[in-house]
C-alpha cells in the first residue's frame, strides 16, 4: 500500500519560510508520509487539482506582498474564472510568517486561507499566523498549531500498523550523497562557476554577471563611527539595463578565515572535490554548485556558515552527535521548552553556525559531509538600491552600501556577510569581479514631466534618489525635493557637492538635517512639519508624489509618519519593505 502524498509548498523571501517547509518535510517522512517541498513558483500550478493533500508555508514582505518565489501563482490563483469547485479534492493548511509591528501582519497567509476555501478546498485547521515579534519567534504559534496538524493527518491517513513514527533522535537520508573523487580533476574549481562576463540574456541569479568592480571609495569621514562605501561596477556589455528605483543582488562570499575555520572543525579537505548526486529522483542539485565541485568552492560560495542557525540546524546536530553530553544540550536547544534558551544562546546575541560548531567541537568533527547541504542553508543575493543612472553613467551601476558591525554579548563584533565581503575588495590592487543582477524595485516615477517628486531620504535611504534625481534631470523633470538628513554635515553628507551644484542650476530643492550638530537633535522630520505648507501644497494641489526610504528602525524621526501643519491633520503616510530593500514604495496622495 503506497503511503500518502503529502504536499509542501513554500514562498520565502530571507529563507525562514523555505527552512519550516523542510521542517515539516521531515516531520512527514518521520511519519511515514511520502512528501515534497517546492518552491510555488517550481511547482506547476494547474497539477494542484490532483493533490489529495497540501500544506502552504507563507511568507508576507514590505506591505502585504507575496515573495518573489510566489508571485507567478499568486496571479494564477486570484483569477477570476476559476471554478468554484476547482480544489473540492484537496485538504489544505496555511502557515504564515510575519512582523505584527507591519500594519498588513500576514497578510498573505490570510489571503490565500480565504481564496483556497473560495476554491472549494477544505481547511485542516484555521491559519497559522507566526510572528517575528514574539520573544520566541514564529514557533509561538507554529508549535502548537503543527501538532494539531499532524493529529488531523494521523486520523485522515493513519500509519499502517506495521509501522511506527521514526523517533527524533534518529538521523533521517541526507538529501544527496558526495561522492569523493581521488585525485583532483583539472575541471574542479571555480572556474566552472555558472556565473558570466559574456550573457546573451539578461543576468539572473541562475546566471549572475562577474561585474568588474571599478572604485570602492569610503564617503564617510575618518571619525565616523560607521565605514560607508561608494561601489562602482562596469557592467559593459553585459544586457544589463535599470531605472531608478530598481535593486541589484549581489551574491557575497565568505571570508577565506572562516572558510579554513570551517574546514579544520569539520575536519574536510578544502581542495577535495566531488560529486553531488540527489537520493530522491525528483530532487535536484543545486544550480549554484559545479559538478565537480570542491570543498573550497562549497563552503567560501554556497554554504551560509555565518549566518544565525535556525532550530532544525540543533535538532538535525542532536541527531548526529555521538557526545551524549554535546547530544544532550542540543536536544534541549531544539526542543519546544528549550526555545527561551535557544533564543539567549543564539538568537538574541546572533551567534553564527560556525561558532555553534565550534561550541560543540566533538559533533562537529563527526558530521558526515553527506549531511552539510541539510544543515546549513545556502548563501543567499543581498539586494542594494541602485544609486545611479544609465542616464548619467552610461555602462556603470553604483551602488551606497553600509558595512554592518556592530557589538553583542559576544567578544567578537557582527559583520555583515555581503557588506563586509564587499568593503574587503581592492579594484586598485587588481581585477575584482563580483556576481550580480538586476531586478525590478518597489519604486516608480511619474512620466509626467510636470508631476512634483518629493524624496525623503535619511542616511544610505538616499540611494534610490541619487538615482531617481539624475534621472529626471537628463530628461529635463523638475520639481524634484529632497529631504536628506545624517549625523553630521562634514562626516556623512552623502553627494554634497552633487546636491548644490544641481541647486545652483536650479533642478533641485534640498533640504537638510543634520542630527548632531545641535543641543537638540533634528530629523527630516522636523524639516518635513517646518515646511509643512509647502509639502501639502505640492501633493494637494500639484499632485506631487511622495517617496521615504531609509531603514525603519534606524530612523527614531520616522517612527510616525508626519502630520503636516495646512494639512487638515491629514499624515504622510509610507508603505514598507523588508530589511534587504528601501522601507517605503511609491505612495500617491
Amino acid at each position: 500500500m503506497p503511503s500518502p502524498r503529502l504536499l509542501v509548498l513554500f514562498g520565502s523571501q530571507t529563507g525562514t519560510a523555505e527552512d519550516v517547509s523542510e521542517r515539516l518535510g521531515r516531520e512527514a517522512r518521520r511519519r511515514r508520509l511520502a512528501c515534497r517541498v517546492q518552491a510555488l513558483d517550481s511547482y506547476p500550478v494547474v497539477n494542484l487539482i490532483n493533490e489529495p493533500l497540501v500544506i502552504f508555508v507563507c511568507a508576507t514582505t514590505g506591505q502585504g506582498d507575496p515573495p518573489d518565489n510566489m508571485k507567478n501563482f499568486w496571479r494564477f490563483i486570484f483569477r477570476k474564472h476559476l471554478p468554484s469547485t476547482s480544489l473540492c479534492q484537496m485538504d489544505f493548511a496555511v502557515l504564515g510568517l510575519g512582523d505584527s509591528s507591519y500594519a498588513k501582519f500576514n497578510f498573505v497567509a490570510k489571503k490565500l486561507h480565504r481564496r483556497l476555501l473560495q476554491l472549494g478546498g477544505t481547511a485542516l485547521l484555521p491559519v497559522c499566523l507566526g510572528d517575528e515579534q514574539h520573544e520566541l519567534g514564529p514557533d509561538a504559534a507554529m508549535d502548537p498549531w503543527l501538532h494539531d496538524l499532524w493529529e488531523k493527518v494521523r486520523v485522515l491517513h493513519p500509519m499502517p500498523l506495521s509501522l511506527s513514527v521514526i523517533p527524533p533522535g534518529v538521523p533521517l537520508p541526507s538529501k544527496f550523497t558526495m561522492q569523493f573523487l581521488p585525485e583532483t580533476p583539472r575541471t574542479c574549481s571555480e572556474e566552472q562557476c555558472v556565473a558570466r562576463t559574456d550573457p546573451q540574456s539578461p543576468p539572473s541569479e541562475l546566471q549572475p554577471f562577474l561585474a568588474p568592480m571599478v572604485t570602492n571609495q569610503r564617503v564617510t569621514g575618518p571619525s565616523h563611527f560607521q565605514d560607508v562605501r561608494l561601489i562602482e561596477f562596469d557592467i559593459a556589455g553585459s544586457g544589463i539595463s535599470f531605472a531608478a528605483g530598481d535593486v541589484v543582488l549581489i551574491q557575497p562570499q565568505n571570508a577565506a578565515s572562516h572558510v579554513q575555520q570551517f574546514c579544520q572543525v569539520l575536519g574536510l579537505d578544502p581542495e577535495q572535490c566531488f560529486t553531488l548526486q540527489p537520493r530522491e529522483p525528483d530532487v535536484p542539485c543545486p544550480t549554484r554548485l559545479p559538478q565537480p565541485c570542491s570543498v573550497r568552492h562549497l563552503v567560501s560560495q554556497y554554504l551560509d556558515i555565518v549566518s544565525v542557525p535556525r532550530r532544525s540546524f540543533f535538532e538535525l546536530l542532536a541527531c548526529l552527535s555521538p557526545s551524549e553530553l554535546e547530544r544532550d544540550k542540543l536536544l534541549e536547544l531544539s526542543s519546544a521548552a528549550g526555545q527561551e534558551e535557544l533564543s539567549q544562546y543564539c538568537s538574541r546575541p546572533r551567534r553564527t553556525a560556525l561558532e555553534v560548531l565550534c561550541d560543540f567541537p566533538c559533533t562537529a568533527a563527526a558530521i558526515p559531509p553527506d549531511y552539510l547541504l541539510d544543515l546549513i542553508p545556502p548563501i543567499r543575493p543581498r539586494a542594494f538600491s541602485i544609486a545611479s543612472s544609465l542616464l548619467a553613467h552610461p555602462s556603470r551601476l553604483q551602488i551606497l552600501v553600509a558595512v554592518v558591525q556592530y557589538q553583542t554579548r559576544l567578544r567578537e563584533p557582527r559583520r555583515g556577510l555581503c557588506s563586509s565581503w564587499l568593503a574587503s575588495l581592492h579594484p586598485g590592487q587588481g581585477p575584482v569581479q563580483v556576481p550580480l543582477w538586476v531586478r525590478p524595485g518597489g519604486l516608480t516615477f511619474p512620466e509626467t514631466a510636470d508631476t512634483p517628486v518629493i524624496m525623503v531620504g535619511p542616511g544610505t535611504g538616499v540611494a534610490p534618489f541619487r538615482a531617481a534625481i539624475q534621472e529626471r534631470v537628463a530628461q529635463s523633470k523638475a520639481g524634484n525635493f529632497l529631504f536628506f538628513g545624517c549625523r553630521w554635515r562634514d562626516q556623512d553628507f552623502y553627494w554634497e557637492a552633487e546636491w548644490k551644484e544641481l541647486e545652483k542650476k536650479g533642478c533641485l530643492t534640498l533640504v537638510t538635517a543634520f542630527s548632531r550638530e545641535q543641543k537638540q537633535k533634528v530629523y527630516v522630520q522636523h524639516r518635513l512639519r517646518e515646511l509643512g505648507p509647502l509639502v501639502w501644497e505640492l501633493l494637494d494641489r500639484r499632485g506631487a508624489y511622495f517617496y521615504l526610504a531609509g531603514r525603519r528602525e534606524g530612523s527614531p524621526a520616522l517612527t510616525r509618519p508626519p502630520t503636516l501643519p495646512g494639512s487638515s491633520g491629514h499624515c504622510v503616510s509610507r508603505l514598507r519593505r523588508g530589511p534587504e530593500e528601501p522601507s517605503c514604495r511609491l505612495q500617491p496622495l
